[in-house]
């Protein structure tokens, strides 16, 4: 297929937005993507001729949300090749997941001296929790180290491995930085050393094939909202035979088989962690999305954003000051930069004038930032409807700020 990013463009109705009197400009996509039409349309559907809670009634309307529900958890599992459809767990957003293994997981696999692994490189969301889980256990919290350009150090990580250490838990793509890491081998590595992994894959399963089994991922998280689906749903992947061995993370209606005020019985996977009425809109939608990325193909998107990525590095590259951070051999989407003595929100604040959509700030990544000692970075981020001349007008647009403020 020859991919066309203007006739994609025409998918998305958001961004024929003027914003400050410009056509928007959204390069905000790790963030957040911008749904197409297709999407906006499923959801009005839903809504407007299929609404009705899943799992808990005779009627039509019950029986056919229940049915769309079900073949969306088919259809994403066959995205991601699980094994299983009763592998994926809905939840709210790769946050959700990660908490829920933390938690679950967490609670039988780990006790007093064990050890969790985390990366320099992670989303608060992915520290947090493992930190919550280390304080009640008694457990401690190993970080793998980042080199100048922004790649894990891979040796340092060897050495962090031993008897102790229960979890690992990597991003795939950093939402900061846009470092491609090399999962396969911290997962093989994790795996010799008797540990399991959980691979935050948040940026990466709009931007690159996913194979679960492939990988080998014990757990493997990620959200609608950043591959075009709706916000407020999300996906964890789990290997069988661990979720089985969970604990449920909350209880409710539908994650049980019989209630008794003596002894509750559980459901069986996936029921089990997905107690209470789920998001069953967003659920349902968001395989229109999967749709819509198979439709296009993975592989032809990717092609496309990395043309921009170093198309874009390069311009910027050549404005006197510009400083890249993170420059890996691997990257995906992301161009994270700032200019000494400029702060990055004021060139943030300057960009959005021009219609331009970028985020400022930490990135929900403290500890990098102070890795890197920087107050932040500006962070464009790349999707498939972005064009080169929404590059160009990126670079013209970060001339002027540095003008203005300089």
């Amino acid at each position: 297929m020859m991919f066309d990013a203007e006739k994609i463009r025409k998918d998305f109705p958001i961004l024929d937005v003027q914003v400050n009197g410009k056509r928007l400009v959204y390069l905000d996509n790790a963030a957040t993507t911008q749904k197409p039409k297709r999407v906006i349309d499923a959801l009005v559907k839903y809504y407007s001729e299929e609404n009705s809670n899943v799992h808990r009634g005779v009627h039509f309307l019950s029986d056919k949300a229940t049915t769309l529900y079900e073949n969306s958890r088919k259809t994403i599992a066959e995205f991601i090749n699980a094994g299983k459809p009763e592998e994926l767990i809905f939840v709210r957003g790769t946050t959700e997941a990660i908490n829920l293994v933390a938690s679950s997981y967490g609670e039988v696999s780990v006790g007093k001296g064990d050890e969790v692994i985390v990366s320099h490189l992670e989303h608060h969301s992915n520290i947090v929790p493992w930190q919550i889980l280390c304080e009640r256990k008694g457990a401690s919290l190993k970080v793998i180290p980042v080199n100048d350009s922004g790649e894990l150090d891979i040796e340092a990580y060897r050495k962090l491995l031993s008897s102790k250490t229960k979890i690992v838990a990597v991003n795939q793509i950093s939402n900061s930085l846009g470092t491609v890491n090399p999962v396969r081998e911290i997962i093989r590595l994790a795996h010799d050393a008797g540990a399991v992994v959980l691979i935050d894959g948040a940026q990466a399963v709009q931007h690159t094939n996913v194979d679960v089994r492939e990988l080998d991922a014990d757990f493997y998280a990620f959200s609608g909202h950043k591959m075009y689906g709706p916000t407020g749903i999300g996906i964890l992947y789990g290997k069988e035979k661990l979720l089985d061995m969970m604990p449920p993370y909350q209880g409710g209606g539908d994650m049980i088989k019989n209630v008794s005020f003596e002894k509750t019985t559980y459901n069986e996977l996936p029921y089990k962690f997905e107690g209470g009425t789920p998001d069953i809109s967003g659920a349902i939608v968001m395989t229109e999305a999967v749709k819509y990325l198979n439709e296009i193909g993975i592989e032809n998107i990717a092609g496309h954003e990395r043309e921009l990525l170093e198309y874009g590095t390069s311009k910027l590259n050549e404005i006197d000051g510009f400083r890249l951070v993170g420059n890996a051999k691997e990257k995906a989407s992301v161009i994270s930069f700032l200019f000494d003595g400029i702060h990055p929100y004021d060139t943030g604040a300057i960009l959005d004038k021009m219609g331009i959509a970028v985020r400022t700030g930490l990135h929900c990544t403290e500890p990098l930032m102070k890795r890197f000692g920087i107050p932040g970075t500006v962070r464009a981020s790349i999707a498939m409807y972005n064009t080169k001349e929404e590059i160009d007008a990126l670079v013209n647009g970060v001339i002027k700020a540095k003008k203005m403020l300089s």
